[in-house]
């Protein structure tokens, strides 16, 4: 995960590169992508990740 500086620094430049018109929804949806994007990455680099043959045993789903 990125320093709380680096946050900062992101979350201003996301701001700044939405236009002028948006709305608090965009803001937000923005926002919580790359959230989620720092996320999966870190969980990645972590190894906590799942394969996808694991997933689908796992929500009981066959690949046809």
């Amino acid at each position: 995960m990125q320093l709380k500086q680096e946050i900062k620094q992101t979350a201003h430049r996301l701001i700044d590169d939405l236009p002028d018109d948006t709305s608090w929804e965009k803001l937000l949806y923005t926002l919580q992508i790359r959230y989620d994007i720092e996320a999966g990455l870190a969980e990645s680099e972590a190894n906590q990740v799942v394969g996808s043959a694991e997933l689908r045993r796992q929500l009981g789903i066959n690949k046809t």
